[in-house]
């Protein structure tokens, strides 16, 4: 990922949070067929390895597992708010009028060789997992037991599970940092005034980082 020094992110802890955050990954790899790339929920297990361990599954039948039971090198890319920054939020573009449109986002990508598993016990803890994360704080949490267990079962045979140590990471805050006091607030407060929620959520972003 290209990253100017203005929008890189290093802290690891800032990087984790994004990722628990997004939750959603697009897993990327090449393999006999080309490149691939599945849309995959992935558990976060910050304190194995230097830089932690994603777990995931994928459907028996996409083909993709066999990539990365390959051994091949797999990118996953969690994507944060992202925002359509128009000239018009610039009150310099009334000034001098050089200005043209960009995009604010925040992106996380990881790097890492994956091992494959499908022992049930193993898929029964990791899908566990999954579901208590993103249960929490839910009313009435739904859990893997709450399922009759043959059917469980059934489904785990349909899933292959793998785990990634992370061997690189990075990251990508494109905020707005490099323009000036006045222009930053402007974007801000345009994509604070967007019908589009996530160009909301990307203007509480970025009042975090310059009140």
């Amino acid at each position: 990922m290209y990253i100017p020094k203005t929008f890189a992110e290093d802290d690891l802890g800032v990087l984790h949070g994004l990722i628990e955050q997004v939750g959603l990954a697009t897993v990327v790899s090449h393999g006999e067929q080309g490149l691939q790339a599945s849309h995959l929920p992935l558990l976060l297990v910050r304190e194995e390895g230097e830089f932690g361990t994603l777990y995931g599954h994928f459907a028996r039948a996409n083909p993709q597992w066999r990539a990365l039971a390959a051994g091949n090198e797999a990118l996953s890319i969690f994507q944060g708010a992202d925002g359509y920054v128009s000239p018009g939020f610039y009150p310099s573009k009334a000034t001098h009028g050089k200005v043209v449109p960009t995009w604010n986002y925040q992106s996380v990508h990881v790097y890492g060789q994956a091992e494959v598993f499908d022992e049930p016990q193993r898929l029964l803890a990791l899908v566990s997992r999954l579901s208590e994360q993103h249960e929490r704080g839910r009313a009435q949490p739904w859990a893997v037991g709450d399922a009759p267990a043959e059917y469980i079962d059934s489904m785990l045979r349909a899933i292959v599970g793998f785990a990634i140590p992370i061997s690189r990471i990075e990251g990508k805050l494109k905020l707005s940092q490099n323009k000036d006091a006045a222009d930053f607030s402007g974007v801000q407060q345009g994509l604070a005034q967007s019908e589009r929620a996530e160009e909301r959520r990307l203007a509480e972003v970025m009042a975090k980082i310059r009140p």
